[in-house]
C-alpha cells in the first residue's frame, strides 16, 4: 500500500471515530430495508457507522461482506460490532457528506 493511500485510509478512521452508526443490523439480518436505508445513508453522508448486532465474529464478517458487496461500499474498519463504509458520491451534497465537512 502507498503512503498516499494509508495516509487516506488513516484520515478516513479520524472521521469515522467522531460518528456515531447511523443504522443497525439486528436480527431479521440484511432485510430489503435495511439495505435501503444503508444505502441512502451512504449516498447523503458517503463514510458512514453500521452497528452489526447479529451472532458471533464470524456471523459479522459474514454480514459485512454481504452489505459491502450488496451496496458496493468499502470496508474501513470493522472493531466489535461496529464497521465504518465508504462509498463516494458522484455528486457529494457539501452540507450532508461527512467527509466534506471535514474539509471546512
Amino acid at each position: 500500500m502507498s503512503k498516499k493511500a494509508s495516509l487516506d485510509h488513516k484520515q478516513l478512521r479520524a472521521i469515522g471515530h467522531k460518528l456515531k452508526p447511523v443504522v443497525t443490523v439486528a436480527g431479521n439480518g440484511l432485510s430489503d430495508t435495511v439495505l435501503q436505508e444503508v444505502l441512502r445513508a451512504l449516498g447523503d453522508h458517503e463514510l458512514i457507522k453500521v452497528k452489526i448486532a447479529v451472532g458471533d465474529r464470524d456471523t459479522r464478517r459474514a454480514v459485512t461482506e454481504a452489505l459491502c458487496t450488496q451496496t458496493g461500499a468499502t470496508l474501513v474498519q470493522s472493531i466489535g460490532n461496529v464497521v465504518l463504509l465508504l462509498k463516494r458520491a458522484k455528486q457529494p451534497d457539501p452540507r450532508l457528506s461527512n467527509l466534506m465537512r471535514v474539509l471546512d
